[in-house]
């Protein structure tokens, strides 16, 4: 009464993954990337897949005027890009991925979290959260962009 069978017998976990997706696969499903912004303080997201530590940056919330902004703001991405290191961390993390998603895509992976965080997830995070966001939604069909820690009111 099946609709579908799959004889298992010489496949490997891959071979049958393969075979799944190939037979109940609907419409061309697309490769999905997301980036999500946290706060180490509140722990590292659990479906994380890479995870990159941005605390070496300079903290704006020891900056008066920007302790209550976030990293959506004029303000605080003014003063990040203006640090040293940022365009580095943004650079580096942009490389590595650029070398290793399309590892993952080899390996029949369907989507990929990458989580920044640093240590409340409200402004260094946020920015280069933001930053690889926009750099890799040209190259993918599918990239989102969630800050855990940010509660935005509509």
């Amino acid at each position: 009464m099946a609709a579908l069978t799959i004889d298992t017998t010489n496949l490997t976990a891959h071979d049958l993954r393969n075979s799944i997706k190939a037979k109940v696969r609907e419409g061309n499903v697309t490769f999905a990337l997301s980036f999500q912004s946290f706060a180490y303080k509140r722990g590292v997201p659990l479906d994380a897949d890479l995870v990159f530590d941005v605390r070496c940056l300079p903290n704006p919330h020891w900056e008066s005027n920007l302790r209550e902004l976030s990293g959506l703001d004029r303000e605080v991405e003014a003063y990040l890009k203006k640090q040293p290191l940022f365009n580095e961390v943004c650079e580096d993390i942009s490389n590595f991925l650029n070398r290793w998603i399309p590892r993952f895509l080899d390996a029949n992976r369907s989507y990929l979290t990458v989580a920044v965080g640093c240590t409340g997830g409200q402004h260094r995070s946020v920015l280069v959260s933001s930053v690889l966001f926009e750099s890799f939604k040209e190259k993918y069909d599918n990239v989102q962009l969630r800050h855990r820690e940010l509660v935005i009111d509509d």
